[in-house]
């Protein structure tokens, strides 16, 4: 078990599906800290979402809309557990949970015109899945010029410094933990 650790739903304890690398606290503190106040009213993809605690976290801290994407039947199955705990009326922010993977998804988001504000990525662990994520997430049509990503990778992870119109703006490490940062290029 996991426990929000900020915002309305602070102390919320989350299931964790075992088969899952869940975000460690003080990497979710430190992300969320260095997001700050850009999660008040924002919509936010959480890709990979595994328990869905990233997308829990920024609804408890204000996020207008959660868009939680995952394949993965047990975690689907966290996720969903996750979110019936959060009583009406608890949070402002409203939410969705999207089957599928990442790719696929983001399309579907796209063709509905969604846009995030906010994106969120914790993909498994291997170099490719990341780079993967990024391509898909630089393609697919839901950034906008103030859009923010910030993905989840190990510090052996070598991850390029731009992809698409997506550009790496700041990294932080946290032992074999990186967070990696990237802004949507405004085209001059």
């Amino acid at each position: 078990m996991i426990r929000v650790a900020s915002g309305a739903l602070r102390g919320m304890s989350l299931a964790v599906p075992r088969h899952i690398r869940a975000t460690e606290s003080k990497v979710r503190q430190a992300l969320f800290n260095i997001v700050g106040d850009a999660v008040q009213g924002a919509s936010v993809v959480d890709g990979f979402a595994g328990s869905g605690a990233l997308g829990i976290e920024a609804l408890s801290r204000g996020a207008s809309r959660v868009v939680f994407l995952e394949a993965h039947p047990e975690s689907l199955d966290a996720i969903r557990r996750n979110l019936a705990q959060i009583a009406p009326g608890r949070v402002g922010g409203s939410w969705d949970v999207l089957p599928g993977d990442a790719a696929n998804s983001l399309q579907s988001l796209a063709a509905r015109g969604f846009t995030a504000d906010l994106v969120l990525l914790d993909p498994p662990y291997d170099e490719e899945t990341g780079k993967k994520a990024l391509n898909d997430l630089a393609s697919c049509g839901i950034l906008t010029p103030a859009s923010l990503l910030c993905l989840e990778h190990p510090r052996w992870s070598a991850l390029p410094p731009t992809v698409g119109l997506l550009a790496r703006v700041r990294q932080h490490r946290y032992g074999e933990t990186v967070l990696s940062f990237y802004h949507h290029q405004r085209i001059p």
